[in-house]
C-alpha cells in the first residue's frame, strides 16, 4: 500500500451548493458557475484568485468555459477524475497534490448536472456504447443487467447469501437519511418524514431494492475550494484540513460493476482507500466522529461501514440497527439527507456537508463534538474516501 504524504498539506476553505430540484430550468454550465461562485464567496475569495480546477470526467462543463464565465485568470492546473460518483473525493486528492507540489494555490472542485431534467443516470447503459467498456458490458447486458440498480442488487443478493437478511438494516438507513432531510430546507424530502410502512410499500426496483433504497435523480451543482494552510488562515471560515485521502481501482474492477472480482459481496478498492486514508492521517476508526457515506443505494452504505472499520465483515447490520447512524448515535451519518433524501450530485454535495460538520455549521449538527469526519465516494472507478478535520 502506498501512503502519500498529504496530511494537512491543503485546507478546504469554501463550500457551496445551488438549489437542488427536478427541473432546474438552466444549463449545466450555469449550475456549475453558480456552485463555484457560492464556494468562492463562502471562502472570501474572488474568481481571479483561482488557478486550479478539477471535476469528474462525466461533468459536461469545460473548465475553461467556467473560468471565462466567472472571471478567472490563467489556470496553472486542471484535471479530471474518471467517471461519476467515485470521482468525488478523488478531486480532493488531486487538489491536495496540486497544492502540496505548488502546481496551484487555489483549486476549485465541482460537479454540476441536470440529472433529472437532462440525462438520467438511472437509464444505465441501454443506449449506444462507444468506449472500450462495451467489452465487459457485453457479457451481462443480454441478461437484463442494464442499470446501476440491477448491478448493485446482484452484489447485495450475494452479500445476503453470505451474511443473512438485511431488510431491517436497509430500512434503517433509508429512514435515518430521511429523518435528516426533513429538517434540511435544501433537501427534496424536506418536511416529508417516512415510516417503515411507507418504506415497505415502495415500488420494487430490483430486488432486494425498492424505491426508497435508491438515490434520487436531481438537478444541481456543488463545489468546494482548497488552498494552502497558510493562506487559509486569513480567509472567512475555519479551515477544514485534509487529513488523509485514498483512491483505488482494484485489479478486477470495471467502470462501476465488479463482476470479475473473486468475491462480488465486497469492495476491495474501498478497503484499500480506507487503509491509505487512515495511514496518512495517523488515525483509526475510533478517531472518527461522523461520516458522509456515498449512498447511491442503501446497501452500499453497509459495505462501506465495514471497509472503514466501523463494523466487522458481515456485521454492519448490527451496527446500523443499534442506531449508530442517527443524530445521537456512535457515527451520525449523511446528516444532510444523503443522495437518498437530499439530492444526487454524484457525492459532491456530501463533501459540502462534511465540511459543514467539521465547521459546526450542519443543519443537523450532532450534539457531540465533531473533530474528524470520513467522507466516501462511489463504488466504481475510482473508489475512494477521505478524512477531514480541524
Amino acid at each position: 500500500m502506498k501512503v502519500a504524504n498529504l496530511k494537512d498539506k491543503a485546507a478546504i476553505v469554501g463550500a457551496g451548493n445551488t438549489e437542488f430540484s427536478k427541473n432546474s430550468g438552466r444549463s449545466e454550465l450555469s449550475l456549475a458557475c453558480e456552485a463555484v461562485l457560492a464556494a468562492l464567496n463562502d471562502a472570501g475569495l474572488k474568481p481571479s484568485d483561482v488557478d486550479g480546477m478539477i471535476t469528474y470526467t462525466m461533468d459536461n462543463n469545460d473548465e475553461i468555459e467556467i473560468a471565462r464565465a466567472i472571471g478567472c485568470n490563467d489556470l496553472s492546473y486542471y484535471s479530471r477524475v474518471p467517471h461519476g460518483g467515485g470521482a468525488g473525493t478523488g478531486t480532493i486528492q488531486q487538489a491536495a497534490m496540486a497544492i502540496a507540489t505548488g502546481a496551484a494555490e487555489v483549486v476549485v472542485c465541482w460537479r454540476a448536472l441536470n440529472g433529472r431534467s437532462g440525462h438520467r443516470y438511472s437509464g444505465g447503459v441501454s443506449g449506444d456504447i462507444v468506449t472500450g467498456d462495451m467489452i465487459h458490458y457485453g457479457w451481462y447486458i443480454p441478461y437484463g443487467l442494464l442499470t446501476p440498480a440491477s448491478w448493485v442488487s446482484m452484489y447485495h443478493k450475494r452479500y445476503e447469501h453470505l451474511f443473512g437478511d438485511t431488510r431491517d438494516a436497509l430500512a434503517e438507513i433509508a429512514m435515518t437519511t430521511r429523518q435528516y432531510a426533513t429538517t434540511n430546507p435544501n433537501a427534496f424530502f424536506h418536511n416529508r418524514p417516512m415510516t417503515r410502512e411507507e418504506y415497505d410499500k415502495g415500488k420494487i426496483i430490483s430486488l432486494p431494492f425498492k424505491l426508497y433504497d435508491c438515490c434520487q435523480e436531481s438537478d444541481g451543482g456543488s463545489a468546494v475550494v482548497l488552498t494552502t494552510p497558510e493562506r487559509a488562515k486569513h480567509l472567512n471560515k475555519m479551515p477544514v484540513m485534509v487529513k488523509g485521502v485514498g483512491a483505488y481501482a482494484d485489479k478486477n474492477t470495471e467502470a462501476m460493476t465488479n463482476f470479475y472480482a473473486d468475491e462480488i459481496a465486497q469492495i476491495p478498492a474501498m478497503d484499500m482507500a480506507a487503509k491509505q486514508a487512515y495511514a496518512q492521517a495517523g488515525m483509526t476508526p475510533d478517531d472518527i466522529d461522523a461520516a458522509i457515506i456515498y449512498d447511491a443505494f442503501t446497501a452500499i452504505v453497509m459495505w462501506q461501514l465495514e471497509s472503514w472499520g466501523f463494523a466487522e465483515k458481515g456485521k454492519s447490520k448490527d451496527f446500523i440497527l443499534s442506531g449508530a447512524l442517527r443524530p445521537d448515535g456512535r457515527l451520525p451519518t449523511n446528516t444532510h439527507g444523503g443522495q437518498l433524501s437530499e439530492a444526487y450530485i454524484h457525492g459532491m454535495n456530501g463533501i459540502v456537508e462534511g465540511v459543514k460538520l467539521v465547521r459546526g455549521e450542519s443543519l443537523n449538527q450532532p450534539a457531540k463534538a465533531i473533530n474528524n469526519v470520513v467522507v466516501t465516494s462511489g463504488v466504481g472507478v475510482p473508489t475512494g474516501g477521505m478524512i477531514i478535520g480541524k
